[in-house]
């Protein structure tokens, strides 16, 4: 079966079917989870298994291994799969093959992209790896590719609009997204592999590449405000531009650069000594290998296409090869409240309590915005899951979770101020040199935000374990300043000392006048019921 057997119109969303897979991977509309799905990606450069596990909009990496296994090198030459490749790849296939049966897939999918579409000896060696693995390979065309790229960085990015970029060792494609679809793809031999074959020196690689990229614009538009960077070679010139800016948070993911940028970090390679920069950043010797050609492409990528923003994607087909089977309702769901809900039922102590705390503390952020909502939301769902911790390294356990985990649908100041908030909700004082420098990147009054959302997850998770609705009541009146708590007047033994403390330093953080009530009961002719007023003051 060819990548044609899956293909559907621009813009299209299948229903769950069969097509790259042997069996629907969503055959409920519904589901909130996946088990043990895996790819296996077989590229011009590298060949990977990864295994997803977890949130069903939002999957984890169970298992993610890379070799590093130059198919495609030297294919533009000679017309076949490198020698050397073929032996590595099928070695590593092999060693997929065993892991895959060892985990107990329940899907196993695997593609392969431009080198064995296009070397001669392509269906050779598919037939070989079938014969010696057992595992079947489909050769996905390239603007499949390009599809299913786009798709898999609308997996982290709901919302994503723009033109997606994925370089692999023998191609680039291209592909326009908005409001959750593909709108056109296309692929071209931009890869660092094919260009190493282009005549006339610097000058001729130039002009090749320029011509090429003018082509490409006529077929996915002129103007695009964000561009989405998928593959390795891209990862590796992020994280040099991460080493060259001394950016704290070495999280690829949703890593944000500026044309301008990217320009000045192109310029510092060049005059870097690659093994200066492999050892600064960790990047293999084959992958720093093709960094030259590849800046070179970037270069004028940015310069053809003009973007505003530039953002760096993790994601790319192996998550699209999901996303092409998501049923619509699915894809809908936030991929960051979905796995921070998958997060607390795995690892919290009262799964589901997440959401009553959030309601509880809503009152103090009425006038919010969605996306500010959605980040307090994601807080309350993650509260509790770090609980296992040591309690000296529980605050900085919270703060690594939330800003190195997988999770979708969040940029980097989205990460710091979930790390802050939950740092704060179990340490109020201090920070570690580390975390300081990484808290530099929200502003002053987002930090000071994130501290007092920690502070009202401090008093509220501890408050009531039946949920603090059931005890009481906050109320919040920002123009007279007066944070309110109104007590159940069965519950009010729960505010004692600690409780106090911690209801006094929300209402501190916040800059607020705390006052505490206790609800009076009425009997059926509305008179108030119980003895003298409590002490805390009656309502």
């Amino acid at each position: 079966m060819d990548g044609n057997a899956l293909a559907t119109d621009a813009g299209q969303n299948p229903a769950p079917q069969a097509g790259l897979f042997d069996k629907p991977i969503f055959t409920d509309a519904q589901a909130r989870a996946l088990a043990h799905v895996g790819v296996i990606d077989v590229g011009s450069n590298s060949v990977r298994l990864v295994v997803f596990d977890g949130a069903a909009r939002s999957p984890a990496y169970f298992f993610n291994e890379k070799v590093l296994c130059g198919l495609g090198r030297g294919l533009a030459e000679t017309g076949k799969l490198n020698p050397d490749g073929r032996a590595r790849a099928l070695a590593t296939l092999k060693r997929f093959a065993l892991l895959a049966r060892g985990m107990s897939l329940s899907n196993l999918t695997m593609v392969a992209t431009a080198a064995m579409r296009e070397a001669e000896d392509g269906e050779e060696f598919r037939a070989l790896i079938e014969a010696e693995t057992g595992l079947r390979m489909r050769v996905i065309e390239g603007p499949e590719e390009a599809r299913l790229s786009a798709q898999g960085v609308l997996t982290g990015w709901p919302e994503a609009q723009g033109l997606v970029c994925d370089i692999g060792g023998n191609s680039m494609e291209l592909a326009a997204i908005g409001e959750g679809r593909v709108h056109s793809n296309v692929s071209s031999g931009l890869g660092p592999f094919r260009l190493q074959q282009v005549a006339g020196g610097k000058k001729g690689l130039r002009q090749h590449i320029g011509d090429t990229l003018l082509g490409l614009r006529e077929s996915v538009g002129k103007h695009h405000d964000a561009l989405y960077l998928v593959g390795g070679s891209w990862r590796a010139i992020a994280r040099l531009d991460m080493e060259r800016r001394g950016y704290p948070l070495k999280v690829l993911h949703e890593y944000a650069m500026t044309p301008k940028s990217i320009r000045k970090t192109i310029d510092w390679i060049a005059d870097q000594d690659p093994a200066k920069l492999r050892a600064l950043s960790g990047i293999s010797a084959e992958r720093m290998s093709l960094i030259p050609l590849a800046a070179q492409v970037l270069r004028q990528l940015v310069h053809v296409f003009s973007p505003k923003h530039v953002y760096v994607s993790s994601y790319g087909i192996r998550e699209g090869i999901l996303y092409e089977q998501m049923p619509d309702i699915l894809r809908r769901r936030d991929p960051l409240i979905e796995a921070c809900h998958f997060m607390e039922h795995s690892s919290a102590r009262i799964p589901g309590f997440g959401k009553k705390l959030y309601e509880f503390l809503l009152p103090l952020y009425r006038n919010r915005p969605p996306e500010r909502l959605r980040l307090i939301r994601a807080a309350c769902l993650l509260h509790d899951v770090n609980w296992r911790a040591h309690p000296d390294y529980r605050a900085d356990a919270c703060f690594d979770t939330t800003t190195r985990a997988n999770l979708g649908g969040l940029d980097h100041q989205g990460r710091v101020y979930l790390g802050i908030a939950l740092m704060h909700r179990y340490k109020t004082s201090g920070m570690r040199p580390r975390i300081k420098d990484i808290a530099g990147l929200l502003e002053e009054k987002y930090l000071a935000e994130a501290k007092m959302l920690g502070r009202a997850l401090r008093f509220g998770a501890m408050f009531s374990m039946d949920g603090p609705e059931n005890a009481g009541e906050l109320r919040y009146y920002p123009k007279k300043a007066v944070l309110e708590l109104v007590l159940e007047r069965e519950m009010r033994a729960l505010f004692t000392e600690v409780a106090e403390q911690r209801f006094a330093a929300l209402a501190n953080q916040m800059e607020a006048t705390a006052k505490v009530r206790v609800r009076r009961n009425y009997n059926s002719n509305g008179v108030p019921e119980g003895g003298p007023s409590s002490p805390l003051g009656a309502e």
